[in-house]
C-alpha cells in the first residue's frame, strides 16, 4: 500500500504490546485443537486467504424512515469512501476489495482506478441503482423500473445496467449485482405475471451484454418498498430469473431479505445443489431488513451458513464460487468500526466451520442421532477461535485489535477535521 492512511508504526506499537499474550493464546488454542486432530497453522492460513468486500455506501452514516443523523467525518465522495475503506482494509486484511454503486459513485474512471492501486484496493460487483431517481432522469421509477409498464422507462432501467457493466469493465470488475424494489402496495394495482414477464425480458437484455468472464447476481427481497407485492421476493423466483437467463446469472443471498425464521441454510444449501449460488450480502436483522452489523443478533445462523459452505468448498460442489461482501447500515455507530468487527464476524464464522468434525457428523446423521449431530456443530461453534483471527492479522501486517488500532490512530478525528460537517436529512439509507 503506497499510501496507507494510518502510520505503520501505530499499528507496529500497537502489536507489540499484544504480541506476548497473543503467542500464549494461540500457542493454547493449538494444543487443544491438536488434540481433535486440526493443525491450528492450516485454518490460520485458511483464514488469510478468505475476504469479504466492502460496500462503498457502507462507510457513511446510514438511516431509518424516520430520519438520518450523520456522524462527525462523513465521506464527501467516492474518495472519501475508499480512503475509509482502505483503513479497515489496513487494520484488517480481510477486505482487499469495494463494491461500487451507481449512480452514487460515479467519477473519473482513471482517478478511481489510480486511487484505488494508491490505497491498495481493487474493485468487486458494481450495483445499478433502478429503486430511486437521479437527477435529470427522464423516466421516474416510482411504480417500478424492470418491470415498469412502460416500455421507455424499463429501457432506461436497461441502459443504466449496461453503463454499470461498462463502468466496472473499465475498473476490473467482474459481476453485476441487481436488485430492484419493483412491486405493488395494493391488491390489484400490477399483474403478478405480466410484471415478471416484462423483468424477465429486460433482464434478458442486461445479461446479453455481459462480458464472458463476469457473472450476474440477482437478488430477492421479501418487501420494501413494495409492501403488498414484490417481483423478486424470494429464493424461488430467484431460481428460476437465475435458471431462465442462463449459465453466468447466479442467486445472491441477503441474510436480512428474508421472514423471519426461515432457514436461511437450508436456502444456501438448495443453491449451491443446483449451482445458483452466486454469493451473500452479508448482515443481520431482528424484525426484517435491519442491515444491522453481521452476527450482531444471531452469530449461531451465521456459523450455520458458513457450515454448508464449508461442506460444499471440502466436497468440491460443482461451480461452487460465492462472492462474498457486506451490506450493512450503521445508524448508531462508526461505520469504519461497525464494518471491521463484521468483516471478523465473518471470518469467525468460517473458521468455527472449518472446525466441524465432518466425518462424526456425517456418522451421527447417517445413524440419525440428533444430539450428538448438534453437539457436534456447537462443539466448533463454542469454540474461542480470536486467537487464529488476531495472528492471521498479525502474520499479515494488520492490527492484532483493529477496533482499539482504529481508536489508538485517531482517524475518525483527523478526518472530522477535513470533511465539512454533513447538515441532518429525511430518512433513507445513504
Amino acid at each position: 500500500m503506497t499510501n496507507a492512511p494510518i502510520a505503520a508504526d501505530i499499528i507496529s506499537a500497537h502489536n507489540t504490546a499484544r504480541a506476548p499474550d497473543l503467542a500464549r493464546d494461540y500457542e493454547t488454542l493449538g494444543e487443544r485443537l491438536d488434540r481433535r486432530g486440526i493443525p491450528i497453522d492450516a485454518i490460520k492460513d485458511k483464514v488469510a486467504a478468505f475476504h469479504v468486500a466492502i460496500p462503498s455506501w457502507g462507510v457513511g452514516t446510514g438511516g431509518t424512515r424516520f430520519a438520518r443523523f450523520p456522524g462527525t467525518g462523513e465521506p464527501r465522495d467516492i474518495f472519501d469512501k475508499l480512503a475509509d475503506c482502505a483503513v479497515i482494509q489496513q487494520l484488517t486484511k480481510a477486505t482487499p476489495n469495494v463494491s461500487l454503486h451507481i449512480p452514487w459513485d460515479k467519477a473519473d474512471l482513471a482517478r478511481l482506478r489510480d486511487t484505488a492501486a494508491q490505497l491498495g484496493l481493487g474493485f468487486d460487483a458494481m450495483n445499478s441503482n433502478t429503486f430511486s431517481d437521479a437527477p435529470g432522469q427522464t423516466h421516474s421509477y416510482k411504480f417500478g423500473s424492470l418491470s415498469h409498464a412502460d416500455a421507455a422507462t424499463r429501457q432506461q432501467a436497461v441502459e443504466h445496467n449496461l453503463e454499470c457493466i461498462e463502468i466496472g469493465k473499465a475498473i476490473g470488475s467482474k459481476a453485476l449485482t441487481v436488485w430492484i424494489g419493483d412491486g405493488s402496495n395494493f391488491p390489484g394495482q400490477s399483474n403478478f405475471t405480466r410484471s415478471f414477464e416484462r423483468y424477465l425480458a429486460a433482464m434478458k437484455d442486461v445479461y446479453a451484454a455481459l462480458p464472458d468472464d463476469w457473472r450476474l447476481f440477482t437478488e430477492h427481497k421479501m418487501y420494501e418498498p413494495a409492501f403488498y407485492s414484490t417481483v423478486v421476493q424470494d429464493w424461488g423466483t430467484n431460481l428460476l430469473i437465475a435458471q431462465e437467463l442462463g449459465p453466468q446469472a447466479h442467486c445472491l443471498v441477503d441474510l436480512g431479505h428474508h421472514a423471519p425464521n426461515v432457514n436461511i441454510e437450508m436456502i444456501v444449501a438448495r443453491l449451491i445443489q443446483f449451482g445458483k449460488l452466486g454469493g451473500f450480502h452479508f448482515n443481520d436483522s431482528k424484525y426484517g431488513d435491519d442491515d444491522l452489523d453481521a452476527g450482531a443478533i444471531d452469530p449461531y445462523r451465521l456459523f450455520l451458513v458458513f457450515n454448508e459452505l464449508v461442506d460444499a468448498e471440502e466436497r468440491g460442489a460443482a461451480g461452487f464460487d460465492p462472492a462474498h461482501m457486506l451490506d450493512q447500515s450503521h445508524n448508531v455507530t462508526d461505520p469504519i468500526e461497525s464494518l471491521m468487527v463484521s468483516a471478523m464476524e465473518v471470518q469467525r464464522a468460517y473458521v468455527q466451520a472449518l472446525l466441524v468434525d465432518r466425518t462424526a457428523l456425517e456418522g451421527h446423521q447417517e445413524a440419525n442421532d440428533a444430539l450428538m449431530a448438534t453437539l457436534t456443530l456447537k462443539t466448533a461453534f463454542r469454540t474461542d477461535v480470536e486467537p487464529i483471527l488476531a495472528m492471521a492479522r498479525s502474520d499479515a501486517g494488520a492490527a492484532i485489535d483493529p477496533v482499539a488500532a482504529y481508536r489508538e490512530a485517531g482517524y475518525r478525528a483527523k478526518v472530522a477535521a477535513e470533511r465539512p460537517v454533513s447538515t441532518a436529512g429525511g430518512g433513507g439509507i445513504v
